[in-house]
């Protein structure tokens, strides 16, 4: 099941998208059908279908708390001069950080260099607390694609991340929730006008999923819609005005955005 949230003129709703029928799913040709209320528990769909591309899609969700996960790929933690972490290592994005598919990354301007880290993003479903890893697919609504962009300058200067991960807009989510997923499949590619930067697998990720959610959750309650940004792989880099960043999951989607300058 694919959820969305989205706007149409001054509705803003979550729903479930649905391909033509009898087709295989294209966005081209198909609809979304709103929900009443938000999509943890059970769903209460309106008997209303939308053509998808007469609505503006948003971020899939608006956590209270996106936790990101650094150095979870070998090859990233290599890239960065950095040991393999023995335990998964946490920080936190602001939920003002959170922007939907097609919305503009802002480079600030205490920043010289900002980075996409393209990265699988776990959507948790029900609140919970000390969940076990053979667990973890109980509390999990479903996965998205995440860039946790980083003022990689900043990082290195302030010693701590708050800052270089903080800044609005650095978490773009979508384009939607794939509920139906095998997080140890994925493939993770990044692209940057049109130029494959990063390349990564779900299966190569040092701390799986379900020993992320079992580590994240003895630490803090998870609320649904909280995210778990998962780790990078390696071929981070810089972006620059006027760019276009893509972060594609096959099996989830595509994840587009244009980057300028900040105000």
């Amino acid at each position: 099941m694919l959820i969305t949230r989205f706007a149409l003129e001054s509705t803003v709703a979550f729903g479930v998208i649905e391909p033509a029928e009898g087709e295989e799913f294209d966005p081209a040709s198909a609809s979304v059908r709103p929900m009443r209320g938000h999509p943890y528990g059970e769903l209460d769909l309106v008997d209303l279908a939308l053509p998808l591309s007469t609505v503006r899609l948003l971020a899939p969700v608006l956590p209270a708390k996106v936790i990101g996960i650094g150095k979870n790929y070998a090859d990233h933690a290599a890239e960065m001069n950095a040991d393999v972490p023995e335990e998964p290592l946490a920080f936190l994005k602001p939920s003002t950080s959170v922007i939907g598919p097609r919305d503009e990354i802002k480079i600030p301007e205490q920043s010289q260099r900002v980075d996409y880290e393209g990265e699988l993003a776990v959507v948790i479903g029900k609140m919970c607390r000390h969940v076990a890893a053979e667990d973890a697919a109980a509390v999990i609504l479903g996965y998205t694609c995440g860039n946790d962009v980083t003022a990689r300058d900043l990082q290195k200067r302030d010693g701590q991340w708050a800052r270089a991960k903080g800044f609005d807009t650095f978490c773009p989510l979508g384009p939607w929730i794939q509920t139906d997923f095998d997080p140890t499949s994925a493939r993770i590619e990044t692209t940057v006008n049109g130029e494959l930067r990063q390349q990564g697998s779900g299966a190569d990720l040092i701390f799986g999923v379900g020993q992320l959610v079992e580590w994240v959750s003895s630490v803090m309650t998870l609320l649904p819609g909280d995210v778990i940004l998962t780790g990078t792989p390696a071929g981070i880099g810089q972006l620059n005005d006027g760019d276009h960043v893509k972060v594609e999951i096959p099996g989830i989607g595509a994840l587009t955005n244009e980057v300028s300058l900040g105000d």
